[in-house]
């Protein structure tokens, strides 16, 4: 039997590619789920910007920031482990 403060290293959030997470010239962290269309990781809202409106993907600093906040569970080179989001509304066939 192992001893002392055992911690499970295992991400609880879902993974996301890290090439597909962005900020917005403003400041807004989102992930890019398809063109044109990505999701804001602080307050969940689902946005279209124009690509004018891309300024750089998101850095190890800006990730720190998202941890506290509880939005993103861990991160690593390839991947960040975003906690729950709300999904998009969608249409019903009637």
């Amino acid at each position: 039997m192992m001893g002392g403060n055992l911690r499970c290293t295992m991400a609880t959030g879902k993974p996301i590619n890290r090439q597909w997470i962005y900020m917005l010239k403003d400041g807004t962290s989102v992930i890019e789920w398809e063109e044109g269309l990505v999701q804001d990781l602080l307050s969940g809202d689902f946005l279209r910007p124009a690509k004018s409106e891309f300024s750089h993907p998101i850095r190890d600093d800006e990730l720190d920031m998202l941890l506290r906040a509880g939005r993103v569970d861990r991160y690593d080179a390839r991947e960040v482990y975003v906690n729950s989001m709300p999904e998009q509304l969608r249409r019903t066939l009637d």
